[in-house]
């Protein structure tokens, strides 16, 4: 099956992203996964809109970005300015969830809404009409390079059921302890999105991974 394959820039080697850029163009990639911390919502911080602007000057594929701040509205003309092609807002961490996927829409871009592992799937049932993207967290959002967790099956399972009700042309993404292993069994379950950070950057020969990847839908 085909699907969506979203590297993820929080992985990369930041003193080189240029060269990184330049390295996924040209692999099997189809997205670029930018994500961005502001040391609130999660305790870390990454980069905001200059760097990712910086990024999208030589990005050929589109930009899939996930906002993990507080009062992500209040950005949201910024990361449509630096170049997102996709972004995404915490349920927890916006209010007015309608209005901020309509203003992401509004300003050209596709919306997502994304859901921390404890948060149910039902919370976004309401809104799930508006969105292109519904991504669930499968580890704890702040950090790469942890275990995925196990109930996110369930969750997709629940997604993939709101999807068939409200909305069939939906993107479901997994972002968190992505690898060769699990691969497989989430685009059986229903996910058409994948994020993989540490299972790409820290692979020997980082494009051959992506192909290996990629490979994996075609045998589903």
């Amino acid at each position: 099956m085909s699907f969506y394959l979203s590297p993820s820039f929080l992985s990369a080697d930041f003193s080189a992203l240029r060269q990184e850029t330049e390295m996924l163009n040209a692999s099997a990639a189809d997205w670029f996964h930018i994500d961005i911390m502001d040391g609130h919502f999660v305790p870390n911080i990454t980069f905001g809109p200059p760097v990712m602007k910086a990024i999208k000057k030589y990005a050929k594929k589109p930009l899939d970005v996930h906002l993990m701040i507080e009062q992500p509205e209040r950005y949201l003309s910024a990361f449509a300015e630096a170049g997102a092609d996709y972004l995404s807002v915490h349920a927890e961490a916006s209010t007015h969830l309608n209005r901020t996927l309509a203003e992401i829409r509004r300003l050209g871009m596709k919306a997502g809404v994304v859901l921390n592992p404890h948060t149910p799937v039902c919370m976004v049932e309401n809104v799930i009409e508006y969105c292109d993207l519904l991504l669930l967290m499968s580890v704890n959002p702040g950090f790469g390079g942890q275990k995925f967790i196990e109930n996110t099956y369930r969750k997709l399972e629940q997604a993939v059921q709101l999807k068939q009700r409200y909305n069939p042309d939906l993107i479901i993404e997994i972002d968190g302890g992505v690898n060769l292993d699990n691969t497989p069994k989430l685009l059986k379950a229903g996910a058409n999105a994948l994020v993989a950070g540490a299972a790409i950057f820290a692979a020997p020969d980082v494009p051959k991974q992506i192909e290996a990847m990629k490979a994996l839908g075609e045998r589903i």
